[in-house]
């Protein structure tokens, strides 16, 4: 009897305290650890998070250099760079070098000054690029020696260095495509190859992810492997005070950020396409493109052979795929944060943490917000500012999507299978202990 009695206190015990570390959870969620104190990997994180930060600013910049026509402005690459020229005569000599190539030939009017104006725009973008580079490679060089890099992140943080070095080389093989000789009789504005500058972007979009999601996971360290009463993580315990009902909605919601996040990252390569072919100078009305939804007879050029390429050469089908794609991102983004929120779907509001809320309520914002800054940029024939601001955009909705899909990292598969085993292991270990009711309850 006094057996009995002492299970069932145990038992009481075990279950308040469960119910306690859940209802905490629940009001918190999973915040990032900043504090050094809960975090001792903070400073990675946050070195991590600047980095990709500097990353955007990069992108933003190079979007102005595109705009201002000033990319082919340098005729050559050095690794190391160099300063630019500084007197008068390196001036003539740096104009001079410029002329001699084909998109000269259609500025023959450019005065010098102008000239300065295009290339230190160009030189900016270059050296920013480096310094980048030395702001990742140092602090990293720094806490690899402290021994302060998470477990797991090491081999990240060389695919990192070397996506930034290669994005050096691909940038220089993008500027070739527009000073070859190959290039001289062309009758049409001199620009690099659309394909390249859509390589060019989408290099630099996948390391700015790279880095966030890296920047993210790391300020989740605490949540995610440290041990606390009950023997596991905050992250295994809130998947595990979930419902069957909670968990298959969040990770339908999951599903639906990976779905929104990769639809951002087509549009943002589709726009790369519209910014190469000039294709935002055209068909500056919304909806309708020539009092058309869809131009079929200019969509279609017969000279380009083969007919795929007009989906990326095309002017009148690239920009209505980037169209379609901008839209369908927009009303994906607000349906999901409509499901999410618990709109249309009550059980949302107990399978989502605060974070995830968060999250969904700015994405459907800023998803809403590009799509009107996409419309404007078009219906105001594509104006620098309007223009730069419209590719940050494409990094804001970018970020809110992977936001939401790293907090809801407590359904992905990999986080269920734990729980499944951690259940499976406290059961067994139940079991061999005599405590057949808290087996029950671990597996219920």
């Amino acid at each position: 009897c006094k057996s009995s009695h002492s299970f069932l206190r145990d038992f009481i015990l075990y279950n308040t305290m469960a119910a306690s570390r859940i209802s905490s959870t629940a009001l918190k969620g999973l915040p990032a650890a900043t504090n050094t104190a809960l975090n001792p990997y903070a400073p990675v994180a946050k070195w991590i998070l600047g980095t990709s930060g500097l990353v955007a600013g990069m992108v933003h910049i190079g979007g102005v250099t595109r705009l201002t026509k000033s990319g082919l402005s340098m005729t050559d690459w050095k690794p190391l760079g160099g300063l630019p020229p500084m007197t008068i005569a390196e001036w003539e000599a740096e104009f001079d070098r410029y002329r001699q190539y084909p998109e000269f030939q259609q500025r023959k009017s450019m005065s010098l000054e102008e000239f300065q104006y295009i290339f230190y725009w160009e030189w900016g973008h270059r050296m920013l690029g480096r310094f980048v580079g030395v702001c990742f490679a140092a602090p990293w060089a720094y806490f690899a020696f402290k021994k302060r890099i998470p477990s797991g992140y090491s081999n990240r943080m060389v695919a990192l260095f070397a996506m930034g070095g290669t994005q050096g080389l691909v940038g220089w093989w993008m500027v070739k495509s527009g000073l070859g000789e190959d290039r001289r009789d062309d009758r049409q504005e001199i620009r690099v190859s659309p394909y390249r500058l859509a390589a060019h972007l989408g290099m630099a979009f996948s390391t700015f992810t790279l880095l966030l999601w890296t920047g993210l996971g790391i300020l989740q360290v605490p949540n995610d492997t440290s041990i606390i009463a009950g023997g596991t993580s905050k992250l295994l315990e809130w998947s595990r005070s979930l419902s069957k009902s909670a968990i298959m909605h969040a990770k339908k919601i999951r599903g639906g950020a990976i779905a929104v996040s990769s639809l951002s990252a087509i549009t943002i390569i589709s726009g790369a396409f519209v910014a190469g072919n000039d294709a935002g100078n055209a068909y500056n009305t919304f909806p309708l493109m020539d009092g058309q939804l869809i131009p079929m007879e200019d969509m279609i050029d017969p000279q380009l052979k083969p007919a795929y390429r007009n989906a990326f050469e095309n002017t009148a089908m690239v920009q209505w795929n980037h169209r379609v794609l901008g839209t369908s991102t927009a009303l994906s983004a607000l349906t999901l944060t409509s499901l999410g929120l618990g709109l249309f779907h009550p059980v949302a509001r107990g399978a989502l943490t605060p974070q995830v809320n968060r999250g969904l309520t700015v994405l459907g914002g800023v998803a809403v917000g590009q799509m009107s800054l996409g419309i404007a940029t078009l219906l105001n024939y594509v104006p620098i500012g309007l223009a730069a601001l419209h590719q940050l955009g494409s990094l804001v909705v970018l970020s809110s999507g992977i936001y939401v899909v790293h907090s809801l990292r407590y359904v992905s598969p990999g986080v269920l299978k734990s729980v499944t085993t951690n259940i499976i292991t406290k059961t067994v270990s139940n079991a061999r202990h005599g405590a057949p009711g808290l087996a029950s309850k671990a597996i219920n």
